[in-house]
């Protein structure tokens, strides 16, 4: 797994089932946001535009 941090968002990626997929996850306490996406570029753009309501 490769892992990259901007902000208070984590961006990793990993395959599964033979795909590539990324996540953006908020490690703030109290923040329930995460997502997956196709595309590094997708994630990283989440997670630079993401306010943590937290």
């Amino acid at each position: 797994m490769d892992l990259r941090r901007i902000g208070p968002v984590n961006v990793a990626f990993y395959v599964e089932r033979g795909r590539n997929r990324h996540l953006a996850a908020c490690t703030a306490p109290r923040c329930d946001f995460s997502a997956e996406y196709d595309s590094r570029a997708a994630a990283e753009l989440a997670a630079r535009i993401h306010r943590c309501p937290a």
